[in-house]
């Protein structure tokens, strides 16, 4: 591999740190949102990874709000199975305020069906995470997602769009149903039922979802506000991967910003390690060649355990630079 100089670590308001399981994603994001925190920026590290390791990683216990971690440095772990239960029974309260008595036993029966269908846990977790980018996430500077393995990443990340879509045929769908129930009571009369309605709480909520997947879809292909960055290790099925999903993402106009090369072995590692640093080698070239499009930033392998803060802090110095000594407590950012 060509020697250059390592280029900065990307520096944006929202950023995701993603690529194959196992090549490190929960080290780079929690060692990037650490060098966030010490440069003095509120940074909320959120994991959406169902196979949370980020608590074990700074050896702090995190439930689904954020969790002092350090100074200027917050954390959560946002759990799927939560969120789904959460999310149906949101959804169950407002059908319930538009639906007749004599239907509510057959709709609270559609959504527990609902509630274990296939996707469930998906839609949940894709409405908490527009829920942190468009409001949630508000007091805080920098946002830093760790994200599940690629393929579920990469349908979190384009659902906004597709949801969007979605969502609009849906409220179209609903205004034409009351419209047809305005006709009916005008012909009809008293017949039809006496008072006009109100508010439907159904198309409210309908058109709030609509406006906050369109904001969220705004936000991620904002390259001035949003950085999508891989973690790749020279070998070889990790490289296949991680480019399908670049393309992917770049379909999706969701900027890529960063390659960064996970456990390079560092020069002088002695002969045992030569044949290993000769096939390591034919990685990084094609890591080079494939992702020249992007900065990338190689880390070397460590010889312990990335665990702790301490720890974190040499990964944080490689990607970015941040000062050695931790930065003064903070209190934690008042809720909008």
């Amino acid at each position: 591999m060509t020697s250059r100089p390592s280029l900065p670590f990307p520096d944006r308001p929202l950023l995701f740190v993603g690529g194959k399981g196992g090549v490190g994603k929960t080290t780079v994001a929690a060692a990037a949102a650490l060098a966030a925190a010490r440069r003095g920026q509120r940074t909320l590290l959120i994991s959406t990874d169902p196979a949370h390791s980020t608590s074990d990683i700074l050896e702090t216990p995190l439930g689904p709000d954020p969790t002092p971690a350090a100074p200027n440095l917050w954390a959560m772990e946002i759990d799927p199975v939560r969120e789904a239960d959460r999310y149906i029974t949101d959804v169950k309260a407002r059908i319930a305020e538009a639906t007749p008595p004599r239907l509510a036993a057959e709709v609270e029966r559609q959504m527990d069906i609902a509630r274990i269908s296939p996707g469930a846990e998906d839609a949940a977790l894709f409405d908490r995470f527009t829920r942190i980018i468009d409001s949630e996430g508000q007091p805080f500077h920098r946002l830093v997602f760790d994200t599940a393995p690629t393929g579920h990443t990469l349908r979190l990340l384009t659902l906004p769009e597709s949801m969007a879509t979605w969502m609009t045929g849906l409220v179209q769908q609903r205004r034409k149903v009351n419209v047809l129930g305005r006709m009916w009571r005008n012909v009809a009369g008293a017949a039809a039922g006496a008072d006009e309605p109100g508010e439907d709480p159904v198309l409210a909520a309908l058109e709030t979802r609509r406006r906050r997947f369109k904001r969220t879809r705004t936000v991620l292909t904002d390259p001035a506000r949003t950085a999508f960055v891989f973690v790749v290790i020279p070998e070889r099925l990790p490289i296949l991967e991680t480019a399908r999903a670049a393309a992917t993402l770049t379909r999706y106009d969701i900027p890529v910003a960063a390659i960064v090369i996970n456990r390079v072995l560092p020069d002088g590692a002695g002969e045992f390690l030569a044949r290993r640093r000769e096939r390591e080698r034919t990685y990084l070239d094609r890591i080079e060649g494939e992702f020249s499009a992007w900065p990338q930033i190689p880390i070397p392998l460590q010889p312990h355990d990335v665990v702790g803060i301490e720890a974190l802090t040499h990964i944080a110095t490689r990607l970015n630079g941040v000062p050695s000594a931790p930065g003064a407590p903070s209190e934690p950012p008042a809720r909008s």
